[in-house]
């Protein structure tokens, strides 16, 4: 497998405090990595070097080869918060076709890619129904959509499975299954363990800074479920 998102010795501080040290990860395309850690352990920072928005003080962060303060690099990737919000009144195609022509997607292909990615997160039952009345996990969907639009090949996923019902979570799970099989790559931050143990491949597991673990889930668990190898690495003394 080819790696399609690898992060080289990130360090980044704030002050006196380290929210990154030498962090060195790998993600293979096609792969669902997840990204673990107790709160302040680092993840958001992570994520908001990987996406641009904040500089680190060393190391390097690439996708697909390219830095990620290359602008071409943006293309590679799209990402969807814990918290995104659209206008309610708007209806799922009307968010879709905003974000194709943000992605300056040719006209000739804005109506395929739209029915594409609705056709992809299980919506095109609710494509012209207005936001206002969709369900948490409907708006999910909607969510995970607008990332399909301009085929980017890395999703960043922020606590997808935040606030969803049994039904939701199974959903989310069997589409997040169908992108992987796709040969999307995703790359999602969680605290729901249980479902990260389900979809993921590999997995890294930060905290204060540090990583603690990283490589194919399957190898690091051995057996065990993922809560409990995230606790005894976490908190070991309490193990």
């Amino acid at each position: 497998m080819s790696v399609f998102l690898q992060a080289k010795n990130v360090s980044k501080n704030y002050g006196r405090h380290k929210a990154l040290e030498n962090l060195s990860l790998s993600v293979n395309k096609g792969q669902t990595y997840a990204l673990l850690g107790p709160n302040g352990a680092g993840k958001t920072t992570f994520v908001k070097a990987l996406l641009g928005l904040v500089s680190y003080d060393s190391g390097e962060i690439s996708i697909n080869g390219r830095l990620v303060n290359d602008p071409q690099s943006r293309s590679l990737l799209a990402y969807l918060p814990e918290k995104f919000q659209f206008y309610s009144f708007d209806t799922p195609q009307k968010v879709l076709r905003f974000y194709a022509r943000a992605r300056n997607l040719p006209g000739t292909q804005i109506n395929s890619q739209i029915d594409r990615a609705l056709e992809q997160v299980v919506m095109t039952d609710n494509t012209t129904k207005k936001l206002s009345k969709l369900s948490k996990g409907q708006m999910q969907r909607v969510g995970l959509a607008s990332l399909l639009i301009g085929d980017p090949g890395l999703l960043i996923l922020d606590e997808p499975f935040s606030g969803l019902d049994p039904i939701g979570i199974k959903e989310l799970r069997d589409i997040i299954r169908g992108l992987k099989e796709q040969g999307k790559t995703l790359f999602i931050n969680s605290h729901i363990l249980a479902e990260m143990e389900k979809i993921c491949d590999s997995l890294a597991v930060l905290d204060n800074g540090h990583c603690l673990a990283q490589g194919d889930a399957h190898d690091l668990l051995n057996s065990q479920s993922l809560e409990n190898f995230f606790y005894n690495l976490v908190r070991p003394e309490n193990s």
